[in-house]
């Protein structure tokens, strides 16, 4: 079986990959929590621009030895070393976004989140590929926008 090829269970293969990842991370634990998600989800990776992860009691299935996590210093960084055809994927409340209710995953994506307090810079969504929201009344904590982001996906 190819490394980027997960079973959905019933011996199905499905085809594709996905990372996650936060810009700008305000909390650590944030990223110790999306990192147990990501594990839990199938994450291929996940990533951190500009922040570098501390261990956290948050992490209490040791993910860090399952799924690895690559830092980038800037996002220009982390842009050169996506995927090959690779789609990124801003997770923002915006006007502009596509509610996640009727969004369609792509088979290769990688989904980037804003911290808590400044979300993701205009600069940086206008090089994204999609952008995509949860409708919620107001923010939601980053790790817990990220666990919801990769069981809708597992769920299509």
């Amino acid at each position: 079986m190819d490394i980027w090829q997960h079973t959905r269970g019933r011996g199905e293969v499905m085809r594709g990959y996905f990372s996650i990842g936060i810009y700008q991370p305000k909390y650590s634990i944030n990223i110790g929590t999306l990192w147990r998600s990501a594990h839990n989800f199938g994450a291929s990776y996940i990533f951190t621009i500009g922040h570098r992860y501390e261990r956290q009691s948050s992490d209490t299935t040791a993910a860090w030895r399952s799924i690895p996590l690559f830092q980038y210093e800037a996002f220009t960084d982390f842009k050169k070393n996506l995927p090959h055809d690779c789609l990124l994927i801003a997770v923002e409340q915006a006007d502009n976004a596509v509610s996640l209710k009727h969004f369609d995953h792509p088979e290769r994506a990688s989904y980037i989140l804003g911290a808590e307090d400044h979300g993701i810079p205009l600069e940086i969504l206008n090089k994204c590929h999609r952008l995509v929201q949860i409708d919620t009344p107001m923010c939601l904590n980053v790790a817990v926008a990220g666990s919801i982001i990769m069981f809708h996906r597992t769920l299509k």
